[in-house]
């Protein structure tokens, strides 16, 4: 279901042309199946540590499941469930309201660096961004793909400019060019300015120096929160 107007789409459509967006079969036939691969062989790679993960969460917050799904808009407006590790309190939703004034971000973004609702485990996935590994699941299903901006909210897309919802011109990712280059050092006015140059250069061999450059730098980011 999309959460965008056909006015919208029709104007993302547009915008294709004039952003040069690579859309070639070729492209997105190879994108897709190095998805498919490189989800595949990290959700076996990785599954002991999923399964340590999932106790460590139960233990700590028992009352709460061990995964988070949230409802994210991708291509094109269309609305999915992302996957994430559980980071916060089982009611963290309903304590976001109170939270809002103290928001550290600027635009349609919600940051707080010292969230109350962050559990122990939940700091430490978070500063290693484990807790973004179940996203796996989301490219193998093909509402995400390795390489692409973050899926927003909703509540954010609802805030955005014509000009803002140009990132949702192509599939969104794991990783990006924003993750890779400043991360939540950034405004969301620049988090859309690296995202739409990701979008005109994206080829198969930028994808794989940003997907390289995130291994690099997925560990122990200062910015990470």
């Amino acid at each position: 279901m999309s959460n965008l107007a056909n006015q919208d789409v029709a104007y993302l459509e547009n915008q294709k042309a004039s952003l040069q967006v690579n859309d070639g079969k070729v492209y997105l036939l190879t994108k897709r199946m190095v998805d498919i691969i490189g989800s595949f062989c990290g959700i076996i790679l990785l599954s002991s540590l999923f399964i340590v993960i999932a106790i460590l969460i139960k233990v700590e917050d028992p009352k709460g499941t061990i995964f988070f799904s949230q409802k994210r808009v991708g291509l094109n407006g269309k609305e999915f469930k992302m996957y994430k590790f559980r980071s916060m309190v089982w009611n963290a939703e309903e304590k976001l309201a109170e939270l809002l004034k103290y928001n550290e971000v600027s635009g349609a973004m919600f940051k707080m660096k010292n969230d109350p609702r962050i559990t122990k485990v939940g700091k430490f996935i978070r500063k290693t961004s484990i807790d973004e590994l179940p996203q796996l699941f989301n490219v193998l299903k093909g509402d995400m793909s390795l390489v692409g901006p973050r899926p927003p909210l909703p509540r954010e897309v609802a805030e955005y400019s014509a000009y803002d919802k140009q990132r949702l011109l192509v599939t969104p990712g794991c990783t990006g060019l924003w993750q890779v280059s400043a991360r939540n050092s950034v405004g969301f006015d620049e988090m859309v300015e690296l995202d739409l140059q990701y979008i005109h250069k994206r080829s198969f061999f930028y994808d794989i120096k940003i997907i390289l450059k995130t291994v690099l730098v997925l560990f122990g980011s200062k910015d990470a929160f």
